[in-house]
């Protein structure tokens, strides 16, 4: 058997410590999230088990890293047109458009926001992220459109990351729901985990050891008969969050698949009625737009605030629901 690359036996300074954590400093040619598939494959063992990531290390702990798979090379560039809000010498402000992945997965390799910022700055852009992430700070799901923050060196990105860890950037959604709210304004508080049995979808999970805090507030900006404009501001960042909120509400986003039924609406269903025969779909997407952002910028300190206005799409279902 080969050697680990790395064998431990914890002792009080790690006691208590996420395993993830601990191995990420013990390792550091590693990012946390490689270890933390290394650990969910089992090329980490605690003693003759495996853990999960978030395991909390015992005294005496046997710990065994045998096997981390190695970054792969980042994105290859594409020339794909980018909407660009901002740019200076230490960051970029996008606009990204609906269905555009940010960065390469399963099933989503070409057509990426990485691709597209590998071809339009090349090696300007920060490795943070590692090889797969060039410059990219958060993301947006597929489907939501708007403003998206790139770094374009390390610093720039782990001052804008410690922003957002810190929780003092200013996020603004604008979201369509089905429904109207009955209060024109709420602040939903509900702890997001995974979904108990769909492996794409989160919930709201009260008890499960994996959910975490999760805070949006929202305004109602207008009402229509069937749907209402929302602009919502979430004070953390889980995965899907005002998606699954706005659901648990009673009010999801309007043409969300997982979390509202359906993806597309025609003009006579918005209106209440049966789509015609042939009759083109109005919106094909989740109504969900990153409007707004405010940051202090990562060099200077200075109070920055970049937005996108709503695009076409969302556009055209509120101008026909205006009307």
């Amino acid at each position: 058997m080969s050697e680990p690359l790395l064998a431990l036996t914890v002792e009080e300074d790690d006691i208590g410590r996420r395993l993830d954590v601990v191995l990420a400093q013990r390792l550091p040619e590693f990012s946390r999230s490689l270890l933390k598939k290394a650990i969910e494959a089992g090329g980490v063992t605690v003693g003759d088990r495996r853990e999960r990531p978030a395991y909390r290390l015992e005294a005496g702990d046997e710990v065994r890293v045998t096997s981390v798979e190695r970054p792969v090379e980042g994105p290859a560039p594409e020339p794909i047109a980018l909407d660009l809000v901002y740019e200076d010498d230490d960051l970029a402000v996008v606009n990204k458009p609906a269905g555009m992945v940010v960065h390469p997965a399963k099933g989503h390799w070409a057509g990426t926001l990485a691709a597209a910022l590998a071809y339009h700055f090349g090696d300007r852009l920060s490795s943070t992220g590692g090889p797969q992430r060039p410059g990219i700070v958060h993301r947006l799901d597929r489907d939501t459109s708007g403003v998206i923050l790139v770094a374009k060196h390390d610093q720039a990105h782990e001052r804008l990351a410690a922003q957002f860890q810190d929780r003092t950037t200013e996020k603004e959604y604008l979201a369509i729901v089905l429904g109207e709210p009955d209060r024109d304004g709420d602040v939903i508080d509900e702890p997001i985990g995974p979904h108990p049995h769909i492996r794409e979808k989160m919930a709201i999970r009260r008890d499960h050891p994996d959910a975490r805090q999760a805070v949006t507030t929202f305004e109602v900006l207008e009402r229509f008969r069937r749907c209402s404009l929302l602009l919502a501001k979430p004070k953390t960042g889980r995965t899907h969050q005002i998606r699954v909120h706005l659901a648990h509400t009673g009010h999801p986003v309007l043409c969300d698949k997982q979390y509202g039924g359906r993806s597309q609406i025609t003009p006579s269903e918005l209106a209440g009625g049966v789509a015609k025969p042939d009759e083109p779909a109005l919106l094909e997407r989740h109504a969900l737009h990153a409007h707004r952002i405010r940051i202090n910028h990562p060099m200077t300190n200075e109070r920055m605030t970049f937005e996108a206005a709503a695009p076409a799409d969302i556009e055209a279902v509120l101008s026909f629901l205006r009307g």
